[in-house]
């Protein structure tokens, strides 16, 4: 069970409540589910109670208990256990793996993953100024809007209003008024080239003053484009190696590989010594992964930065926000490449069930990153 599909359960845990009558509340939209705060267990929480119920009229607690029955019943949930003031804590069954889930969800979806209904039938129409900042912003956000069912218009300052309805069709047409007034850019960003210009104006946030600067097009570890779009290019690259060696992505258990507990050694080695370590015709010494003997725990990494890619995106399309992205374009980016040096066989070793199973990861990973990317307008390459 993935927490989208966690979601959807504690939601129709609460329309059956107030169906019932225990509850006398509107049902949200959306419930949030997260990893266990301090005091909690398990592998979910929420504190959708919390949020009910002054509305019910009753203690969170009190709330709590009345959707504990339902949950408890739902398919795939072990255990509910309230804490604190009124969260509730998921432990889900023994023979379900919310990692795998996860991925098996993002290889269905592919790069519609974190798409919803958020906005469902709002048409906005977006105020901006002549500047090529608000441009870039107001463009990105029309794409944003788009994946939550929502749809925006542009409309500059004493001028029309254009559709810029990602995939749709023109039309004018006014809605909720939204002022779109970032910090201007200090000078022209065309000179950095498209990709590297639009990443310098939308991923500080509105308020902040963008960077014009070389900076952007650094092949290191410091410039945070190049470690989104070198990890994509790296699990791009794992998915070419791993065809040459006759095997191919598929969800399952990480497991453990003989290669896992004999890479040390190896690690001790400079990296030129060691080229099975390194994704076909990508060198970064700089990005080199740390050791490889756990790569359970670097999977471990990339199950919230994946799982919170819903949420980010709802967040972005409400906020208005395609820095929220870009921002955590980079965390997942930063999660995944520690873990992308123990894809592929070493040496001679055989590729196996849980090589398979690691490749499904990182293509999911990769999914997420090349989403997100084209969302803000930027090429994800496959090859860097």
């Amino acid at each position: 069970m993935t927490p989208v599909e966690l979601s959807r359960t504690v939601l129709h845990a609460v329309r059956c409540a107030v169906d019932e009558g225990q509850l006398s509340v509107v049902v949200p939209e959306r419930v949030v589910v997260s990893e266990p705060g301090a005091g909690g267990c398990g592998e979910y929480a929420t504190n959708v109670a919390l949020q009910l119920a002054r509305a019910a009229g009753k203690p969170p607690r009190t709330v709590a208990e009345i959707l504990r029955p339902r949950l408890i019943a739902a398919d795939g949930i072990e255990d509910v256990v309230v804490t604190g003031p009124g969260f509730l804590n998921f432990r889900l069954g023994q023979e379900v793996d919310p990692l795998q889930d996860l991925v098996r969800e993002i290889r269905a979806q592919g790069q519609r993953y974190g798409h919803g209904d958020a906005l469902a039938g709002q048409v906005l129409t977006l105020r901006v100024p002549y500047e090529v900042r608000a441009e870039v912003v107001a463009d990105a956000v029309v794409r944003i809007v788009a994946t939550q069912g929502g749809r925006a218009t542009v409309e500059h300052r004493g001028g029309r209003a254009t559709v810029q309805h990602h995939g749709g069709r023109a039309a004018v047409e006014h809605g909720e008024l939204v002022d779109l007034r970032p910090v201007p850019a200090p000078e022209d960003p065309a000179p950095l080239g498209p990709d590297a210009a639009r990443w310098a104006l939308l991923h500080p946030a509105p308020h902040d003053r963008p960077r014009i600067t070389a900076d952007h097009l650094v092949q290191r570890e410091g410039n945070p484009l190049f470690r989104v779009r070198y990890a994509h290019a790296r699990v791009r690259s794992l998915g070419r190696g791993a065809a040459r060696l006759g095997f191919a992505a598929e969800p399952g258990p990480l497991g453990a590989t003989g290669a896992d507990t004999a890479v040390t050694p190896a690690l001790q080695a400079p990296a030129s010594q060691v080229p099975a370590l390194q994704a076909p015709a990508l060198q970064a010494p700089a990005l080199q992964a740390p050791a490889l003997q756990a790569p359970a725990l670097q999977a471990a990494a990339l199950h919230t930065p994946l799982s919170d890619y819903p949420r980010i995106l709802t967040a972005a399309a409400t906020h208005r926000a395609p820095d929220r992205l870009a921002r955590h374009l980079v965390t997942v980016a930063d999660a995944v490449l520690p873990f992308l040096t123990c894809v592929l066989p070493i040496g001679e070793e055989k590729p196996s069930a849980a090589h398979r199973a690691r490749l499904a990861l990182a293509e999911a990973a990769g999914t997420v990153l090349a989403g997100g990317l084209s969302l803000l307008g930027i090429d994800a390459p496959e090859h860097l």
